[in-house]
């Protein structure tokens, strides 16, 4: 760690990490009321655990994302933060915030559209956290180096908040209310969020690589370029059946189609930084977590992205447990794991614990992915039995869900694996003790060799 206001990034982790085991508990019960629909159906309801899951996931990979771009911004720009006080009070914004919305659910109060269920004093509460964030950081970036990673970084970053504002439109009637509802929704993981999964990537790259910085920007600026030119078009994805023109089946078609390259572009990215690294560097747990990002990334938003968004095919696909497993592999490949690999790098850094020991942070790798995937394929065959019998053969829809419990109670054991995994990597961030080296063996007049 390099200058002192970098410190601010590790509150900004905490907060993460605290919000992620949430998201993930939620998850499991979520997955067990799939299994036996009526547990908590009275106390707890299914709707309400679903949006603290999803809710939480967003709220945790926007920590995440600040917290990384606070840590980040400063080693890039070569100056200290603008105001580490401002940060810190858009933290406790955001915290503010996530409390007053989960409270709010579970008393029922809710916007009641999917991913913005939250009310509208938290939603300006976001807002405001926003314009804090984007003031403090783009000051810092303005008065420092500028790079091709905080070029990309900022740019994702202000768009990234500059759609928010599409949260508060709602408009009555309901094509246009969902054409605004997917500017944030899919402009966010499937366009700026990119951008700023890009950047990290490449600063982690750059630190764990030792490649020069030029191989890597010239990589950024293309993944960027297919991330943008595929992205925003390829909204039309979502267009197909709410009531928008036809035209929307063939544009959201063929741009969707190219959303794959962005990713495949980020997973070679990676492997061939790797392979042409020269560093040897100590944290591997970061460099799997960083790998395996890329990796997933590729196949949950790129492959089975693909696997159902053609309008031929999603005409009868959406909505099933095949949208589920994409959303699943994706959010964790793009977004989660990449968050878990920049806290495996700087949390070391801003504890003063490195090198640390990273069994755990690896098994936890392992754990999680494993589990993901397993998640993934079962929620597949569960969602193309599901779009047979409801869709083709005309199947009601609770008597097709009754077909496919073993599916669900698969899902269930999955779940478990991740939970475990993720509870394993908030333990080795903030548990597992500094890793003690041992020094090696003394050689009395060993010969010097000459250089």
């Amino acid at each position: 760690m390099k200058y002192q206001s970098q410190k601010v990034a590790y509150a900004y982790f905490l907060a993460a990490m605290g919000l992620f085991g949430i998201q993930v508990l939620g998850g499991l019960l979520l997955g067990w009321i799939y299994v036996s629909p009526n547990t908590l159906s009275e106390v707890l309801p299914f709707n309400i655990v679903r949006m603290i899951h999803t809710n939480a996931l967003i709220v945790w990979l926007l920590l995440g994302f600040f917290g990384a771009a606070y840590y980040l911004v400063p080693e890039e720009s070569e100056r200290e933060i603008f105001s580490v006080k401002l940060a810190y009070i858009q933290l406790a914004i955001l915290v503010v915030g996530t409390l007053g919305a989960v409270g709010s659910y579970l008393v029922g109060i809710h916007g009641g559209r999917e991913f913005l269920e939250q009310p509208l004093w938290v939603k300006f509460g976001i807002l405001v956290a926003a314009v804090i964030f984007l003031f403090n950081v783009s000051l810092t970036f303005l008065a420092g180096r500028k790079t091709a990673i905080t070029n990309i970084l900022m740019t994702g970053l202000w768009l990234l908040c500059l759609l928010w504002v599409f949260a508060f439109i709602n408009p009555d009637n309901l094509s246009l209310d969902k054409m605004y509802w997917w500017f944030v929704v899919h402009l966010w993981v499937e366009a700026t969020w990119e951008l700023v999964m890009a950047a990290i990537l490449g600063f982690l790259m750059l630190k764990l690589t030792g490649v020069d910085r030029e191989v890597i920007e010239k990589w950024l600026y293309i993944i960027v370029a297919t991330a943008l030119f595929s992205g925003i078009l390829g909204t039309g994805h979502h267009f197909y059946w709410i009531g928008t023109p036809g035209y929307w089946q063939w544009i959201g078609s063929v741009f969707s189609t190219f959303e794959v390259v962005p990713f495949f572009a980020m997973m070679s990215f990676a492997f061939v930084m790797v392979w042409k690294g020269r560093k040897n560097h100590p944290n591997k747990a970061a460099l799997l977590w960083s790998l395996g990002s890329s990796t997933v990334a590729f196949f949950g938003a790129g492959v089975w992205g693909f696997l159902h968004t053609l309008h031929g095919v999603n005409f009868y696909t959406h909505g099933t447990q095949i949208t589920a497993a994409h959303g699943h592999l994706a959010f964790y490949g793009a977004y989660v794991a990449l968050n878990l690999a920049m806290f495996s790098y700087a949390m070391p850094l801003l504890r003063g614990r490195a090198p640390y020991n990273q069994v755990l942070n690896m098994a936890s790798f392992w754990l999680m992915t494993g589990g993901m995937a397993f998640m993934t394929f079962t929620l597949t065959f569960a969602g193309t039995i599901q779009t047979h019998m409801q869709r083709i053969v005309g199947d009601y829809y609770m008597d097709v869900q009754d077909q496919l419990g073993l599916f669900y109670l698969m899902r269930f054991g999955s779940g478990i694996a991740v939970v475990l995994g993720a509870l394993l990597f908030i333990y080795s961030m903030l548990v597992v003790r500094r890793e003690v080296v041992k020094p090696g063996p003394v050689v009395k007049d060993a010969a010097v060799p000459k250089e």
